[in-house]
């Protein structure tokens, strides 16, 4: 670790932490519908849009209508998305001719597009067209990124409104956030990324002649393009000779910034914000780590205008803050330290640190600070490779994801995340001196607890009983491990803990691009986004019918530093019970290994 490492990161957290109230300003105005700056623009826009789908923006929906409209908004994205897929072939905007893509793949993708997750089990530059790209994708980051900041606000305002069961109006939140927070900072920064160096083009691959060819040997095929075996069934070798270099085009940049923005991950290149045409600087690097955070940190702010709690929001931004600055710095640690099996001259040569699998140009710091933010984030982006990070520094992205989007997490998904993990905060702090648990003048009772227990239980069900299934299946779960042992482990985990957490990222030596994976790694990230949705939503409903009770003597404050520590508590203890005891087996095992000489 450095001070200019260290002054990275400090510099990075200070520009969110100096974003979150200007920010949060403007989602409160957006939210309540009230003026804003961009109103000559984008207000017209919207009153034809609601034309046009013939929406009565005046009309309120309770939870249940709320929840039903957004379930139908979001399978028929997910069909038409899936479409899309299966069709590329006769559709336009494809000079590479590729084909549509796989049932099972286009199932997992169109899935993965619409829980706002974006795991990829494929190549974009290699599998979907342009038409796919821009139509389908980027039009997924948009809607779905709208659809968890429209939950979020739901959720406050079941906390700040008293003896109503109306929660606004999901098509005036999806359409409002959609175009008066997303498109206008998307735009912007789509313009940035490509001065510097981001492509945004519809041109055909280039083709480049190496200077020096090479061979490599890939498995022999017949002339029906089938994979020869021998009479064991083993792959049959033949060389290769590689003299040229296909270069990937596109509109990138157009995709890039809604991606970050919309804490959705999807690179339009395979090796996402690693590749230089997709993030070629280190400013470019910078801003779109900021992109990740900007949004789940304003909204901090939101909660406590809407609630009128403003002390309340600074607490929880507090508490997402100590969460983040932790998991930084443990990653920074663990990366800048090199790998112990290689001789200290090594790893200094290195500039004291673990470079497998990361870009020259961000660095150790750089790599680490990135891997945190995508991961506390639930964004999925990528800059370097975390299947080559250290067991430990591996392990604090999975941990990020396991806590359930409660650091920051996804727009709009992290405060709902973190507003359940509140109710279970409040109720245990009730316990502890005997009284009935109050949040922000409401009685918090059994049925708001058992919906937050059922949110909290729905989502280490899911990963652990996937993961399970697949470390003990030799014939479609460990046949795509790329190693053994606790690696192999902790890249399955690594997997359904992404899809169920609406993540994205990977640990990229397990091939999800399989029958089995495609198919559990879609119900995951169905489950994880839907099933999650309901009983907070149900929650909103309950807390907005509730009458306004005052604050006495034995009501436990939200807005002290004493709730942070208390809320950052009941975070941990949740997830290291469920957690722990696979961990051990997997990155933390893994670290012992290591440090005993032993590698997979």
């Amino acid at each position: 670790m450095t001070f200019n490492g260290i002054l990275q990161i400090l510099v990075f957290f200070g520009v969110i932490v100096a974003l979150a109230k200007p920010v949060g300003l403007y989602l409160t105005r957006v939210y309540n519908g009230e003026r804003s700056f961009l109103d000559p623009i984008f207000k017209p826009v919207e009153r034809l849009v609601y034309a046009i789908t013939r929406v009565d923006a005046s009309r309120e929906m309770n939870w249940k209508q709320y929840g039903l409209a957004m379930l139908i908004f979001s399978l028929l994205s997910t069909l038409t998305l899936y479409a899309i897929q299966r069709l590329q072939g006769i559709l336009p905007l494809n000079p590479q001719e590729f084909a549509g893509t796989s049932p099972e793949l286009s199932f997992n993708t169109a899935v993965s597009f619409v829980t706002n997750t974006n795991w990829q089990s494929y190549g974009g530059e290699t599998t979907m067209s342009y038409f796919t790209q821009m139509t389908g994708l980027a039009l997924q980051n948009f809607v779905s990124a709208a659809v968890g900041m429209a939950l979020a606000i739901v959720f406050i305002r079941g906390i700040s409104r008293f003896e109503t069961d109306k929660l606004g109006n999901f098509w005036v939140d999806l359409v409002r956030g959609s175009l008066y927070v997303l498109l206008p900072i998307a735009f912007l920064t789509a313009i940035f990324f490509v001065s510097q160096g981001v492509v945004q083009n519809f041109k055909p691959y280039d083709t480049a002649q190496l200077t020096e060819s090479f061979v490599v040997q890939v498995d022999k095929k017949d002339d029906d393009g089938n994979v020869v075996t021998d009479e064991a069934g083993e792959n049959v070798k033949e060389d290769k000779t590689i003299d040229t270099q296909t270069i990937a085009q596109g509109p990138a940049a157009s995709q890039l910034s809604i991606k970050m923005l919309g804490t959705n991950g999807g690179g339009f290149f395979n090796v996402n914000s690693a590749h230089p045409f997709e993030n070629p600087t280190p400013f470019s690097n910078f801003i779109q780590m900021v992109l990740i955070f900007v949004i789940p940190a304003g909204f901090t702010y939101t909660l406590g205008k809407m609630t009128k709690s403003q002390g309340h929001g600074w607490a929880v931004l507090g508490a997402m803050s100590v969460l983040f600055l932790v998991g930084t710095f443990t990653t920074y640690w663990a990366e800048s330290r090199g790998n112990p099996l290689y001789p200290a001259s090594v790893n200094q040569l290195v500039v004291g640190g673990n470079f497998e699998g990361k870009e020259t140009r961000f660095g150790v710091v750089g790599s680490a600070l990135f891997a945190t933010v995508t991961t506390a984030a639930s964004c999925g982006a990528v800059n370097s490779m975390h299947d080559s990070f250290t067991p430990i520094g591996g392990m604090v992205p999975l941990i990020n994801i396991m806590l359930g989007e409660v650091i920051f997490g996804g727009v709009g998904a992290g405060m709902y995340g973190i507003l359940v993990m509140i109710i279970l905060t409040v109720f245990i702090a009730g316990l502890m001196v005997g009284r009935t648990p109050e949040y922000l003048g409401k009685k918090i009772e059994s049925y708001d607890v058992q919906m937050a227990m059922l949110y909290a239980l729905i989502f280490p069900l899911i990963i652990l009983a996937f993961t399970a299934v697949s470390s003990i299946s030799a014939e479609f779960g460990l046949t795509s491990l790329n190693n053994q042992g606790a690696h192999g482990l902790s890249e399955i985990l690594y997997a359904f803990t992404s899809g169920t957490g609406n993540n994205g990222s990977a640990f990229g030596g397990l091939n999800a691009n399989t029958l089995w994976y495609n198919t559990t790694l879609g119900i995951a990230m169905l489950v994880g986004r839907f099933m999650m949705i309901v009983p907070m939503l149900a929650i909103a409903g309950n807390l907005a019918r509730k009458k306004s009770i005052p604050a006495t003597v034995g009501t436990f404050p939200v807005n002290t530093a004493l709730f942070s520590i208390l809320l950052l508590s009941i975070v941990l203890i949740v997830g290291a019970l469920t957690f722990f005891p696979v961990l051990s087996l997997s990155p933390i095992l893994e670290h012992f290994q290591m440090n005993a000489g032993q590698t997979f």
